[in-house]
């Protein structure tokens, strides 16, 4: 038996989140689908992040267990013939028995896209979160800056949340403008559901002016969901890479495919 790992991206507004469920399209029910109609054998994947809907991947890793053998091209081209537009392996790279596309990993990092315009665009609809008036950056950045350590983090935990503990390491959180758009990065050892979605709400009522920036020591402090702001739109979340152990030698996913990427490889623009 062979361990198969694959770097997938895909768009989620198409989709009813990753995890394979009855009823709704899923994009762990396509790729099974397609690894299935190449392998000629029933596959089941292991995914490093469980995202929700509407939420995309940029550097998504799975694993699965198979008796094939097949080159890593052929995976890649094999399973891409029969996925949808909207999903496609970038990657494909046997791995040892200990590998865990989801226990093996370190760290995870999420983008997320915020358009800022006082008018929506079709352009952007599903690809970045919007809000029609300007935001203070500063002032998230001064925000952001409190939730950096290791935290109790229930005040930005959904209620469907199954982590065993709500306590996680958050590492980084990057705050950069660029024209009309503002870009975050958020990476941290693992995150809680909605964990990300729910940070953003805060982040963008202090952009608006609603609270001060140490309002968000407040509201980690509580403890309480209730006292945070509510969930922020899913458009424009990105799992962009998970982080594993060097001995593993896991590609780096294409963030290139989205044309904003640079922005975390050129200066900081504020």
């Amino acid at each position: 038996m062979k361990r198969i790992a694959l770097g997938v991206q895909y768009d989620g507004s198409a989709f009813c989140g990753w995890q394979s469920q009855p009823h709704g399209k899923t994009v762990q029910d396509e790729l099974e689908r397609a690894l299935r109609e190449f392998a000629q054998t029933p596959v089941q994947t292991v995914v490093a992040g469980r995202t929700d809907t509407g939420v995309h991947g940029l550097g998504q890793v799975v694993h699965f267990d198979t008796e094939l053998d097949r080159t890593d091209f052929s995976w890649i081209r094999g399973t891409n013939a029969f996925l949808p537009k909207t999903i496609a392996v970038q990657w494909a790279k046997p791995m040892p028995d200990e590998f865990h596309a989801r226990f093996s990993a370190f760290e995870r990092t999420y983008y997320y896209v915020l358009y800022v315009h006082p008018f929506r665009s079709p352009m952007q609809d599903t690809r970045a979160g919007w809000v029609h008036t300007p935001l203070d950056v500063d002032a998230m950045r001064a925000a952001a800056a409190h939730l950096i350590g290791e935290h109790d983090f229930s005040a930005f935990r959904s209620s469907q949340c199954q982590a065993k503990t709500p306590v996680k390491h958050l590492y980084q959180i990057d705050v950069r403008q660029q024209g009309d758009f503002i870009h975050f990065r958020f990476r941290a050892n693992a995150f809680l559901h909605h964990m990300v979605r729910n940070l953003m709400g805060c982040l963008v009522d202090i952009g608006r002016g609603r609270h001060p920036a140490e309002w968000m020591v407040e509201v980690l402090a509580s403890r309480d969901r209730d006292s945070a702001a509510p969930t922020f739109m899913p458009d424009g979340l990105y799992l962009a890479q998970v982080g594993y152990p060097e001995h593993f030698a896991v590609p780096a996913p294409q963030t290139g495919s989205v044309p904003w990427s640079t922005v975390w490889t050129e200066q900081a623009q504020t």
